[in-house]
């Protein structure tokens, strides 16, 4: 009888290191190992790529097993999850189309549609059979088949089922062969890893919310329980808003977006079709900022717009945008940043490793940045600190202030809504504004694009050129960001008098030619190399837009560069 060949694995749950049989699938090595995981293991890394648990291993590995409170195994389990959704829908409501949005209130926000991409009403009693079948579904634990077609076979399949946007995004790539799932002989298409079948993703909620559906997952802190439903209403009008500009462009996915690129015919007053996509782009984002800036003037009594957001979020170009449109209503803007008055580098507080909370609000000088704040609303003259981020210390340069009648302070900073840093300031005299890159574009209706991707490239873009840091470092620091955002930014936003949606529909294609090559540095034998090649097969999903097309006042130059705004 013939041996077969082996090759090792190494376990890096358990620190095992084991020979298998070429061929053997990850699930296999799981159910082999049996490392201690709480809620079990729902896709795994090999060689730091998420791949199924049905994925068969010819080489030598490194293999992490990974559960449901990873960002990996979350991300498989709403995949699974959502074409679980997609199979009972077609059961219930034939006909019907699923557009998966965005990820809002705990959950995520799931329109009906029909072919003309209209709302198609729904009753509780649907929404409860859509939710009897899931369960039907996921208790049969059916299989999430893999199958790789021709990509011609996978459009006319899609064609079949009514799937334009899979079909747009499909032929916009020109990739010779597909890689589909099939769920009980229903295709779909997803750009990652599944669940191996319905049984691994047992817990979920479905409730009606404004004209669709909330789709609910197990919590990441506790999977045994669902995450709470948190009301977002200003945020969820900010999507509505810019889903309707989207309209206005002809554009709701990738595959539209790669079309409008391709086509390069004159439109609109002789531009080619992508510089008119910029240009209307462009001019509903001012066109917002002349609102809010409109908001505030209103109002004699606001006299201190605080502008907060979570990294990348071009804050700093939007204040001084905001601040020439308040200068056009006639009044003074004073802008500057709330990063000047951090207090010394010994006094910042540290966190549970031991290391500099520089998120912290307590990191900010609260008692200084009050006084001198109520100072200048009654008339007197004050003195702004400068911060050396070199040295870690204040310094005072001679930079002074005083408001006049019509001056308005522009202060932009990570806290610029959390209570405690203006405690001292009247809530009359404030104007809060939350700021961040709310992509509302998708892949395809059941691929939507964390917002977290967008403004994480914008940041690896932003390092590399402006401040030294590979992609790699990038990474590896973004998961402390992210925590410290969802301490100090994310529970204040719903306080924002307004909010501003700081993506651009066409941004996307312009950073994938600067982040494409920054990315690829990332060696293979890094933890960031999974989310590098992540990042990378997301971009491949876009055509390239060149950046002569981008105007210098663009508020996505803060991040590749060619602003006229000094940054």
């Amino acid at each position: 009888m013939r041996e077969y060949q082996k090759i090792e694995i190494r376990c890096l749950n358990n620190g095992s290191v084991k020979e298998y049989p070429i061929g053997t699938t990850l699930g296999e090595i799981y159910e082999d190992q049996k490392p201690a995981m709480p809620h079990g293991a729902i896709v795994a890394k090999a060689n730091n790529v998420t791949r199924n648990l049905n994925f068969c291993l010819y080489k030598p590995k490194e293999v992490e097993f990974i559960g449901i409170e990873h960002e990996s195994g979350r991300r498989a389990y709403i995949r699974s999850l959502s074409f679980i959704l997609y199979k009972a829908l077609t059961a219930v409501m034939p006909g019907t189309r699923l557009r998966i949005e965005h990820a809002i209130s705990n959950g995520f926000y799931c329109r009906l549609i029909d072919k003309d991409n209209r709302a198609i009403a729904h009753t509780a009693a649907q929404t409860e059979a859509i939710k009897a079948k899931m369960n039907e579904i996921i208790a049969r634990n059916l299989p999430f088949e893999i199958t790789t077609i021709p990509t011609t076979r996978a459009m006319e399949i899609f064609g079949n089922d009514g799937a334009i946007d899979k079909v747009n995004l499909l032929s916009s790539l020109g990739k010779l062969y597909t890689q589909l799932y099939r769920l009980d002989g229903l295709h779909d298409y997803y750009d990652s890893a599944l669940a191996p079948s319905t049984g691994y993703v047992g817990r979920f909620a479905l409730i009606d919310y404004h004209d669709g559906l909330l789709l609910q997952m197990p919590s990441a802190q506790n999977p045994d329980q669902i995450d709470k439903y948190e009301p977002q209403e200003n945020l969820f009008k900010t999507y509505a808003e810019h889903t309707l500009w989207n309209d206005l462009m002809g554009l709701q996915n990738a595959g539209d977006l790669n079309l409008k690129i391709a086509e390069n015919k004159e439109d609109i007053g002789g531009a080619n079709s992508t510089t008119l996509l910029i240009t209307m782009a462009e001019a509903l984002q001012e066109k917002k900022i002349d609102k809010i800036a409109e908001a505030i003037v209103s109002d004699p009594r606001k006299k201190v717009v605080l502008i907060a957001g979570p990294s990348s979020s071009g804050k700093t170009t939007f204040s001084k945008k905001l601040s020439i449109h308040i200068a056009m209503s006639g009044k003074k803007p004073i802008p500057f940043s709330m990063d000047e008055y951090f207090v010394n580098r010994e006094d910042t507080p540290k966190d549970e490793k031991g290391e500099y909370d520089f998120e912290s609000v307590y990191a900010i000088d609260l008692e200084l940045f009050n006084r001198q704040l109520n100072q200048m609303l009654n008339g007197e003259e004050v003195e702004l600190p400068h911060y050396n981020f070199g040295t870690g210390h204040r310094e005072f340069r001679g930079e002074k202030i005083k408001m006049e009648e019509d001056s308005i302070l522009v202060i932009e900073g990570i806290h610029g809504l959390n209570p405690e840093l203006t405690a001292q300031v009247p809530d009359e005299n404030k104007f809060r504004i939350y700021a961040s890159a709310l992509t509302t574009i998708s892949l395809d209706d059941h691929n939507w694009i964390p917002t977290t991707d967008n403004r994480l490239l914008r940041r690896i873009v932003r390092d590399y050129n402006y401040r030294g840091y590979s992609a790699e470092d990038t990474i590896n620091r973004w998961k402390s960001v992210h925590l410290g955002e969802e301490k100090w930014i994310f529970p204040f936003r719903e306080c924002a008098d307004m909010m501003f949606n700081s993506a651009l529909i066409f941004e996307i294609p312009v950073l994938k030619r600067y982040a494409e090559p920054i990315l690829a540095e990332v060696p293979q034998w890094s933890p960031a190399y999974g989310e590098a090649r992540r990042l990378l097969q997301f971009l491949g999903y876009f055509r390239p837009i060149p950046d002569e097309a981008i105007p210098s006042t663009s508020l996505l130059r803060e991040f590749f560069g060619g602003s006229s705004f000094k940054q």
